[in-house]
């Protein structure tokens, strides 16, 4: 029997990508089968425009890096066209809460169109630099440690998905621009995050102070009482790593803290793989809503098929990447759209098949843009 043959018939999985259990085969991957998922998703994406606040939010700061690494994995000018046409209509704005991680995410798209475009002067990356200089060198209440919530706003970057929205912009900016102190400036305030919500014992962070585990009966617990660790949270924190480290010097005497964070959290994050590939909103209690969940997963996926690309993951886990991008195919529709995406939130909560977002887009249009590298 051939290899091909042998990977299509190596196994079959029960999935729960609906209310009632469904089989889904973890087939060879195919290049030209990933690309066509891909695209059709991009193209349902941007007939289907959705934002939390603005075309210039988050949410559309997350798809558009989906669509960028879409772009520098095919190199197809669909995406290219997607990323100029949204900074075009953007007027290469950031969104308006300088002090905000979520609000220059969408500089990610920008500096990535200006460095592959092949336009002199298209690109205006006047506003990011004006936010990512208040951002970075301008008070604000977090940095003072004014804010007296329970959430620990007592950091530029309290919450742990802001690790994903600034620190790969920075990181690239620095880069594109020859200007290292915005990388220095991204280790300092990224520090501050880690020692605040990373957990070392479970290898994974926490979502924001509200659920750092103190040791005491007043902890927010799981139903199993197991610590809450938001898959979509720890995703957002996975994916960015791998991000930073795709464009952070060789060189740079920081980046083995970073390598090793990032082996650290691949190990756990392959651990708790769920036998069908996908993970679930909550990480360490599975059963509280025992379906995959696409954006957390989508990043999971992109982050796991990343290190094996550039070496820092064994070639081993390729199965488990592979098994976790069949399962995110069955969670696209026919037209397109990715469904089971856990809608925003904060904390675990349930998606449905219908339940999408463009950041659940931008997730799966990651994960496809390493997982080409696996293809036949």
């Amino acid at each position: 029997m051939n290899k091909t043959i042998i990977t299509l018939v190596a196994a079959v999985l029960m999935f729960n990508c609906s209310t009632a259990q469904k089989v889904v085969e973890v087939q060879a991957i195919y290049k030209s089968d990933v690309r066509t998922s891909m695209v059709k998703a991009l193209e349902w994406q941007e007939t289907h425009p959705i934002f939390a606040i603005s075309p210039t939010d988050w949410t559309a700061g997350a798809y558009y890096v989906g669509v960028a690494r879409a772009h520098k994995a095919t190199k197809d000018m669909i995406y290219m066209a997607a990323l100029k046409n949204q900074g075009y209509w953007n007027n290469w704005q950031t969104y308006k809460r300088l002090h905000h991680a979520d609000d220059v995410a969408i500089s990610y798209s920008y500096i990535y169109i200006d460095k592959y475009a092949g336009r002199r002067n298209f690109v205006d990356l006047e506003p990011t630099k004006k936010f990512l200089d208040a951002h970075l060198y301008g008070d604000d209440e977090w940095k003072a440690g004014t804010d007296k919530s329970n959430m620990g706003k007592t950091i530029l970057w309290w919450w742990c998905d802001a690790l994903f929205m600034a620190p790969p912009v920075l990181n690239l900016y620095a880069k594109h621009t020859k200007q290292p102190k915005y990388l220095e400036e991204m280790h300092k305030y990224y520090m501050q995050t880690y020692n605040q919500l990373y957990d070392k014992e479970e290898q994974l962070f926490a979502r924001d102070m509200r659920f750092v585990w103190k040791g005491n009966d007043n902890d927010t617990k799981e139903p199993n009482g197991k610590k809450v660790f938001w898959s979509r949270g720890n995703g957002w924190v996975f994916a960015g790593l791998a991000l930073i480290l795709d464009d952070m010097p060789a060189d740079y005497e920081n980046r083995p803290f970073y390598e090793n964070l990032y082996k650290e959290m691949a190990e756990k994050i392959l651990k708790i793989q769920p036998e069908d590939g996908l993970w679930r909103t909550s990480l360490l209690c599975p059963e509280s809503y025992d379906h995959g969940e696409v954006s957390g997963s989508g990043f999971h996926t992109f982050a796991l098929a990343w290190g094996i690309n550039n070496g820092l993951l064994d070639k081993k886990h390729t199965p488990a990447v592979k098994k976790a991008w069949s399962a995110l195919k069955a969670c696209q529709h026919e037209d397109g759209r990715v469904g089971w995406v856990q809608n925003i939130g904060a904390f675990p909560e349930p998606a449905s098949a219908d339940s999408w977002q463009n950041f659940g887009t931008g997730a799966f249009l990651m994960a496809g843009s390493e997982v080409l590298s696996f293809g036949q």
